[in-house]
C-alpha cells in the first residue's frame, strides 16, 4: 500500500519585518567586506513602527555609513509610503556598534609564529541538506513557498497587481505518495494591501497572477487556496509586527525538512561558522545527491570555538544511500576541507555576495555569488563510488 504523508514549509517576502533586518544586517556586512575583506563582523537589526534599531560588534578598516544603507535598502524593498508602516525618508535609524571581544578574535585568529589555524567563531553544530525531487536538489515544499513570495514581489514591483504592499507571506502543503511528491493539497498567501483594493479584487488578481502561475501544474480540484484568511491585511510591515535578524531561520534553509543547528546566517561575516560551515554543509550534501551516491542526504558539522577542525562530521541518508554511509564520511573527509579557512576560500566567501541571500532562501538557488550551489565535486565522488 502506497505510503501517503503531507509535508507544509513557508517563506516570507523582502517586505516581511523580519527580512527586512536580515536585508539590512548583510547589507551593512557587504558594505565593509567591499572596503575591507577581512572584515569581522555580527550585526543585528530590529525594526518597528517608524524605526530602525542597528546593533553589534565589527572590527574593521572599513566604515559603514548604517543610516544611508538602511534608508536605501527600505527604499529598495518598497517602503517609500508612510502608510506601509514605515517610511524609509523618515524612518528613524538608532545605531550601536562597537568592537568585536578581543576574546573571540584570540581564537578566530590565525597566528604565523605559533603555526595555528584559523579556529571556528563559535560552538555549535551547522546541518546541509539536499534530495532529488526538484532540479535545485531541495525539497518541493520550500522552493515552491520561495517561489510564491518572490512572485507577490514580481507583481507588486512591475504594477500587475495594485495596491499592495511589501509585507507578504506563503505557505504550501504537498502531498507524497512513497517519498514522491505528488500534487499540492493547501496554499496559504498572506498580502498586505491598501484599503482601496477589495478583498475579493485582491484575491482574484492574486489567484491567478501569482498562485496558479507559479503552482498551477501541481494543483488540483481538492487543492485548497485561503487568501487574506482573516479578510483584511491592511496594517502590515513593522508597524505590524516587530521584525529581527535571525528569527526566519527555517525560512532561510530548508522550509522545516531536515534539521537546523539553530544559528541565523544574515548579518554575519563568514569567520562565523554558523554561516560559512553552513553553506559548506549544503556544498557537500548537495555533491553526495548529485553524484547519485544517495537521494537525500543530511550532513551535520559540528565545532568549537577557536578550533579549526570540526568536532564531528555526520551524515544522514534516510536509507536511500546507495554505498554505506561510513564509506561516505571516508569520502567527505579526503574531498572536503571543512577548516573555516578552508571553506572561505573554496567557496570564496570573502566578497560582497549576502545581501542577495537575505530574502527568498540561501540554498537551491543558481544565481551568481552561490558558491555552495556548485556540484563541481559530483563527477569525482561518483567515479570513486563505482558508481559509473
Amino acid at each position: 500500500m502506497a505510503k501517503k504523508y503531507f509535508v507544509t514549509s513557508e517563506s516570507v517576502t523582502e517586505g516581511h519585518p523580519d527580512k527586512i533586518c536580515d536585508n539590512i544586517s548583510d547589507a551593512i556586512l557587504d558594505n565593509l567586506i567591499a572596503q575591507d575583506p577581512m572584515s569581522r563582523v555580527a550585526i543585528e537589526t530590529l525594526v518597528t513602527t517608524g524605526s530602525v534599531h542597528v546593533a553589534g560588534e565589527v572590527t574593521t578598516r572599513g566604515f559603514a555609513d548604517v543610516q544611508t544603507i538602511a534608508r536605501r535598502v527600505l527604499r529598495e524593498i518598497g517602503y517609500c509610503d508612510p502608510s506601509f508602516g514605515i517610511d524609509c525618508e523618515d524612518a528613524g535609524v538608532w545605531v550601536s556598534i562597537h568592537g568585536q571581544s578581543p576574546d573571540i578574535s584570540l581564537g578566530v585568529s590565525e597566528s604565523t609564529n605559533e603555526n595555528k589555524d584559523q579556529g571556528a567563531g563559535d560552538q555549535g553544530m551547522m546541518y546541509g541538506f539536499a534530495c532529488n525531487e526538484t532540479p535545485e536538489l531541495m525539497p518541493l515544499p520550500i522552493i515552491l513557498a520561495h517561489k510564491l513570495t518572490k512572485r507577490m514581489a514580481e507583481v507588486r514591483k512591475q504594477g500587475l497587481i495594485r495596491d499592495i504592499g511589501p509585507d507578504g507571506k506563503s505557505q504550501v502543503t504537498v502531498e507524497y505518495e512513497d517519498d514522491k511528491p505528488k500534487r499540492i493539497e493547501a496554499i496559504v498567501i498572506a498580502q498586505q494591501h491598501k484599503n482601496d483594493i477589495s478583498e475579493e479584487e485582491l484575491r482574484k488578481e492574486i489567484m491567478e497572477k501569482v498562485v496558479k502561475h507559479v503552482c498551477g501544474y501541481m494543483m488540483d480540484q481538492n487543492t485548497k487556496v485561503h487568501i487574506n484568511a482573516t479578510g483584511r491585511f491592511v496594517i502590515g510591515g513593522p508597524e505590524g509586527d516587530t521584525g529581527v535578524t535571525g528569527r526566519k531561520i527555517i525560512v532561510d534553509s530548508y522550509g522545516g525538512v531536515g534539521r537546523h543547528g539553530g544559528g541565523a546566517f544574515s548579518g554575519k561575516d563568514p569567520s562565523k561558522v554558523d554561516r560559512s560551515a553552513a553553506y559548506m554543509a549544503r556544498y557537500i550534501a548537495k555533491n553526495i545527491v548529485a553524484a547519485g551516491l544517495a537521494d537525500k542526504c543530511e550532513i551535520q558539522l559540528s565545532y568549537a570555538i577557536g578550533i579549526a577542525k570540526p568536532t564531528s562530521v555526520n551524515v544522514d541518508c534516510f536509507g536511500t544511500n546507495k554505498i554505506p554511509e561510513e564509506k561516505i564520511i571516508q569520502m567527505i573527509e579526503k574531498h572536503f576541507d571543512m577548516r573555516p579557512k578552508a571553506i572561505i576560500q573554496a567557496l570564496d566567501l570573502r566578497r560582497p555576495i549576502f545581501r542577495q541571500t537575505a530574502s527568498y532562501g540561501h540554498f537551491g538557488r543558481n544565481e551568481h555569488g552561490f558558491t555552495w550551489e556548485k556540484t563541481d565535486k559530483a563527477d569525482l565522488l561518483r567515479k570513486e563510488a563505482g558508481l559509473n
